[in-house]
């Protein structure tokens, strides 16, 4: 028998051929994007399946994923991955697709499976959720996921996004090729730059009035809770008015904007009907609730997406697996919509009227 010292060495000419021979720890389905949908989202780059293929991760991708984001099947297999069909994609143990799948394609992934996604409004369908409960199969969104500093880390990476590319939407409808009247958000010297008022709160209001402000444009965001308004202040500096909605300050605002942002309000808020008579004749307005700019840019969100969704999966990985990694990762429960054959999204129970369960409960056996 070999002593501690020389078994333990370092051996650089067997350690490559060791994890050449190593069984994958975990086997990931890339699907491409439903040619039916206007989705052009993508969860990774070729080089991030390559770190992740480097530290033994399996990866088979539906041939043409990564069409949308301007990276062929062939960049992909350089990296590791192996290029399949889509129902072949499906079969794998986690199957991965920016979009949530409907029922049709539930029903061809393997019984006891996982699915990972992003939250859309396919999974609010009563035969997609049937199906994932027929078939056992655990399904996760993952911006409804917390890292382990309690912060939505994929939520703030597509927010971001859709708040920047909100403000490339409103400068090309300006423009005479847009359709508008042919002028410059930041305006020039000696022309007052556009008004761009953004009512709501959040990731994506914040990144938005970052961008305005950055083009040049006078920037207002309003809602309806002042001490919101006072942390914003904060993250976006005094180049931005923070005002608290009021029904004549609003109305004057609407009135001189060139650009109007709709976010979420911090508390509910309906915009009145004399607002948008009020608005000008060729204004832009755009309700972030529900449009997506990020799908004008979707190799950036492949790119900012690709550098958390590594460390997922090496995580993941490193715990033995999907179902290992749910039981001890807090963060990630938050964003299961159902595990092992029952529906632990309660909100999402109560609008479809489904009854739900406690994945806490349903884990401390295992815990």
């Amino acid at each position: 028998m070999k002593d501690f010292k020389e078994h333990n060495a370092p051996d650089t000419q067997e350690m490559p051929g060791a994890l050449e021979n190593a069984a994958p720890v975990l086997h990931l389905g890339l699907l491409a994007n439903n040619p039916e949908s206007s989705e052009t989202r993508m969860l990774l780059t070729p080089e991030a399946c390559g770190l992740l293929t480097a530290g033994g991760i399996s990866i088979a991708m539906e041939s043409g994923a990564g069409t949308d984001i301007s990276f062929s099947d062939d960049q992909y297999a350089e990296y590791g991955v192996s290029i399949v069909t889509r129902e072949e994609a499906l079969k794998a143990p986690v199957v991965l697709s920016y979009a949530s799948l409907k029922a049709a394609e539930i029903n061809k992934m393997q019984p006891g499976s996982a699915l990972l996604c992003m939250m859309t409004n396919a999974i609010i369908d009563t035969q997609a959720i049937d199906a994932l409960l027929a078939r056992n199969i655990s399904m996760g969104c993952f911006d409804n996921m917390l890292s382990h500093n309690d912060e939505p880390v994929f939520a703030n990476i597509i927010d971001e996004i859709d708040g920047r590319a909100a403000l490339l939407y409103a400068q090309e409808a300006l423009s005479f090729e847009g359709g508008g009247k042919g002028v410059l958000l930041s305006g020039t010297t000696g022309i007052n730059p556009c008004e761009v008022l953004i009512i709501g709160m959040g990731q994506d209001v914040i990144c938005a009035a970052k961008a305005a402000v950055a083009l040049g444009a006078r920037t207002a965001i309003m809602d309806n809770d002042v001490s919101a308004l006072q942390i914003a202040r904060d993250m976006v500096g005094s180049q931005v008015d923070m005002i608290a909605i009021h029904p004549r300050v609003l109305y004057n605002r609407a009135k001189s904007a060139d650009v109007i942002i709709r976010g979420n309000t911090t508390h509910p808020f309906e915009i009145p009907r004399n607002l948008f008579a009020a608005m000008k004749e060729n204004v832009y307005y755009l309700d972030m609730k529900e449009s997506n700019p990020s799908v004008a840019v979707p190799r950036t969100v492949a790119m900012g997406l690709s550098n958390a969704m590594v460390n997922f999966f090496n995580e993941m990985a490193l715990k033995g697996g999907f179902s290992n990694m749910v039981a001890t990762t807090p963060g990630m429960q938050f964003g299961m919509v159902t595990y092992n054959g029952y529906l632990v999204d309660k909100l999402l129970g109560s609008y479809l009227g489904l009854p739900s369960a406690d994945i806490a409960l349903l884990l401390s056996p295992v815990n």
